[in-house]
């Protein structure tokens, strides 16, 4: 029988677990306060002096809310979102916020339907967030085709959806573009995320008046700091090819400026990375290290994206708020002991209990490229051609004119300067574009993924057409995933079968994959500052600056439009 939160709270009657004497992270104060914490089923009742018909000893032991991963995009961790959610929820992040507008692209309302139907019964909260930029841009070819706001309608009543994900589409918002604009009056009653790198001036003035909300894509102090003085929430990003936290937090400590309007999330987050360092936890210690008051960091993981998200019952340890919450040794640490999730304390045994089967089974055929030869590969090598280079620990990519090498009017790849290829995979028009990058640094081999942000096309990425063609080949014949190529033969591969993005297999298999291919790519010559293949997944995203490769050509985003 579920007991009366009321008669809990008073003591009047047990409570199904007591914390006893640990210290609380009080977020509403700031405070780090001893007592006990009473939980009634998925709820706390209360904090105070309580008995429990289980009890649990937390004396010399920290008690702070579950983290909640303000912005992230499942598919990015290539298992399903059950897969995932057991994996994070071991680092203490019982809450996401996840935008699914990577199986959007591919599949459209599909893509959506999965995401919600996935996300139903798993051990951590999902919230979603309709993708607002589907395509990314009118330049982009994706699967799904255009989403639009008549086709997001039927979402807005979802329970678990917040409003409109990451816009994109920046530039239209400024255009004021109608299709654009008729997103964002459909959701002004409900929050909308905002992707905007590098505008500034009056043009962050707009943005924000057009209704967005927050911006997780600051990468340099300047940028943050105007989007926070101009009212923005900030989300500190940490993930496996953008690392923001030091930059920013450093920056804005040094600036003396409130952390009040900060969070943090992953965005995109490789499993070997959570197995290695954590999750949400990676930002706190990074926080507490650079600086951050111990419990304001906390609050910037937790009570900061509950509260910006409306999510009223979330994101503290306090009475009337859902009972997700983490047992530590050290807070500055900030790696759980135990963690609790809707009053249930986190096992293996409880994590088995959860499963899913795929309803869908269209989603596992998305992968149809055109026929690719050598020729489709050939560049042409004029006295200077448009470069791309990669920036070390980041997205951005700088845009170089330059003598690149080759034979005669050929473009042959070096150890300086591998071929990147992007061909279009959804039976659209099997185009491929091709253009020199610098920092990727394989040697004697390629790289191909089906994860090419956001239309996720195949990228790819070598120093001979053997090798990439090989990959590619592969990709279509396991219908997505990662492949890696050497002498003409697949030397290793991980499966995506699920929009080419998500494996249908356990986390720990595919993390292991992932570790074992990612080494591997090390191997061949690839960056220490480059994610093999996260950092390359983002090669092809038309709206971060300054170029970028789709299956039509070198684009400048600058400008938003396709180079001669």
């Amino acid at each position: 029988m579920k007991k009366s939160l009321i008669q809990v709270a008073r003591g009047l009657v047990p409570a199904d677990i007591v914390l006893k004497n640990g210290k609380i992270l009080n977020v509403f104060t700031e405070e780090i306060i001893t007592a006990d914490v009473a939980i009634a089923g998925d709820t706390i009742a209360g904090i105070g002096a309580y008995e429990g018909e289980r009890e649990i000893d937390c004396k010399g032991k920290f008690i702070a809310p579950g983290l909640i991963d303000a912005h992230v995009h499942i598919e990015s961790s290539m298992v399903s979102p059950l897969e995932f959610a057991k994996q994070i929820i071991r680092t203490g992040t019982t809450g996401i916020i996840a935008d699914p507008h990577e199986i959007v692209n591919v599949s459209g309302a599909a893509g959506m339907d999965y995401i919600l139907d996935a996300t139903e019964d798993i051990p951590v909260n999902a919230y979603i967030m309709i993708p607002s930029s589907v395509p990314a841009t009118e330049f982009d070819t994706n699967g799904a085709g255009k989403f639009l706001a008549d086709d997001m309608e039927p979402y807005r009543s979802h329970p678990r959806v917040l409003g409109l994900g990451e816009m994109m589409r920046f530039t239209d918002v400024l255009a004021e573009h109608g299709e654009t604009m008729e997103k964002l009056e459909r959701f002004s009653d409900m929050m909308i995320d905002g992707h905007a790198p590098g505008i500034s001036g009056n043009d962050v003035q707009a943005y924000r008046a057009a209704g967005v909300r927050d911006d997780h894509e600051c990468a340099a102090v300047e940028e943050g700091l105007e989007k926070l003085r101009a009212g923005y929430s900030i989300l500190i990003r940490e993930g496996s090819g953008a690392k923001n936290v030091e930059t920013l937090v450093k920056g804005f400590l040094e600036a003396g400026v409130s952390l009040d309007q900060c969070m943090f999330c992953t965005d995109d987050r490789h499993l070997e990375d959570i197995e290695r360092e954590g999750h949400i936890n990676v930002c706190v210690r990074k926080a507490i290290a650079l600086g951050v008051p111990v419990v304001k960091a906390y609050k910037m993981a937790s009570f900061h994206a509950a509260r910006a998200y409306g999510l009223r019952d979330c994101g503290a340890v306090g009475a009337g708020y859902k009972a997700d919450l983490l047992i530590l040794d050290d807070l500055e640490n900030a790696e759980p002991v135990t963690v609790i999730k809707s009053g249930k304390v986190v096992d293996e045994e409880w994590l088995d209990s959860f499963s899913y089967t795929l309803k869908d089974p269209s989603l596992l055929h998305t992968v149809i490229p055109g026929k690719l030869d050598a020729d489709s590969l050939s560049l042409a090598r004029g006295e200077k051609n448009h470069v791309m280079e990669m920036v070390p620990g980041q997205l951005l990519t700088l845009h170089r004119y330059e003598r690149i090498p080759g034979e005669g009017d050929r473009f042959v790849p070096d150890g300086t300067c591998s071929k990147l290829v992007v061909a279009e995979r959804h039976g659209k028009n099997g185009k491929a574009g091709v253009c020199p990058i610098k920092g990727y640094g394989i040697r004697n081999g390629a790289v191909a993924t089906t994860v090419s942000h956001d239309s996720h096309n195949i990228i790819a990425a070598g120093d001979n057409d053997e090798d990439i063609l090989c990959a590619i080949r592969e990709l279509e014949r396991i219908q997505g995933g990662y492949v890696i190529a050497s002498g003409g033969i697949v030397k290793d591969e991980l499966p995506l079968e699920i929009g080419g993005l998500m494996s249908t297999e356990k986390a720990a298999d595919v993390q292991k994959k992932t570790k074992e291919m990612v080494e591997e790519a090390r191997r061949m010559g690839v960056s220490e500052g480059v994610d093999p293949f996260i950092t390359l997944s983002f090669m092809a995203l038309t709206v971060i600056p300054e170029i970028r490769l789709t299956e039509a050509g070198i684009f400048d985003v600058t400008r938003m439009k396709f180079m001669d």
